[in-house]
């Protein structure tokens, strides 16, 4: 699919959303159903981005839920230890006094997972091409249940002080994190990239939100980095609803935004 047809695609689907729900969240009164929910607050959806990324991942998503009348939130996951990185995340939820949608990228659905735990305002757990583990297991493990992924030997580690950052070498990095994205762009998104500490990928997740949240997955089938058996076997276990999007990369949110939103509007529609 071209950056075109992407755009394209992205935009049909705004225009949809707009006359179903408003740019301003009202709704025309197609149904007597419509009219009833047409006063109610739509939820703040809470997005979290992972490891080889920050939240401009989101902008075209962020776009789309803005225009449908959604309050949305791009954490600045700090992707340091996973507990440390949840209970960031959490801090935000605790601030937003309605209803909530988490969605996450990658490692960022390790940190929604710990996240929404204790939550009762977040409704729904969206997972992008991302890790939904259960407690006691770690992303790094997660990664490799299955072959697949090119990620470990791409990886470059480069110390801190107290600690050891992994980076995606830029010479793979377009083929493991978004090959489906222009060469151009994957070069400043491997300049740019943020860091994993490598203590956050192999930290130990909690008990699970999804044991008690209902969730959603959007699998792309030529992920490089969580192989797509990877991410059935997650959302199986789960009981989630999934979308599998065919030859999109890891970040499918970037090159396949229509999708993504069309599952976050399902998530909505479904706990509303």
């Amino acid at each position: 699919m071209t950056i075109r047809s992407q755009r394209r695609g992205l935009s049909l689907l705004l225009a949809a959303l707009t006359v179903t729900l408003g740019v301003t969240g009202t709704v025309t009164p197609a149904s007597a159903a419509q009219t009833a929910t047409a006063g109610t607050p739509k939820p703040t959806v809470v997005l979290v981005h992972g490891v080889f990324a920050d939240s401009s991942g989101w902008n075209a998503t962020i776009t789309a839920l803005q225009q449908a009348g959604f309050p949305v939130i791009a954490a600045a996951n700090p992707l340091r230890d996973l507990a440390g990185d949840a209970a960031y995340v959490s801090s935000i939820v605790d601030t937003i006094p309605g209803p909530v949608i988490m969605v996450g990228h990658s490692y960022g659905g390790a940190a929604i997972t710990n996240a929404a735990r204790g939550h009762d305002n977040v409704k729904a757990l969206v997972y992008v091409a991302a890790f939904a583990p259960d407690e006691g297991e770690t992303p790094l493990e997660l990664a490799g249940k299955f072959p697949g992924s090119k990620l470990p030997p791409a990886l470059v580690i480069r110390p801190y002080p107290g600690g050891k950052d992994g980076y995606i070498d830029p010479a793979t990095f377009r083929e493991v994190f978004a090959a489906d994205l222009p060469a151009r762009q994957t070069r400043l998104m491997a300049a740019t990239q943020r860091p994993g500490s490598v203590d956050g990928l192999s930290g130990l997740s909690g008990v699970p939100a999804w044991k008690s949240v209902p969730s959603w997955f959007v699998i792309p089938t030529a992920d490089n980095v969580i192989p797509p058996a990877v991410q059935r076997f997650m959302a199986k276990r789960a009981g989630g609803k999934v979308k599998e999007v065919a030859g999109a990369s890891h970040v499918v949110m970037m090159s396949r935004p229509d999708t993504v939103v069309r599952q976050i509007l399902a998530a909505h529609a479904a706990t509303r």
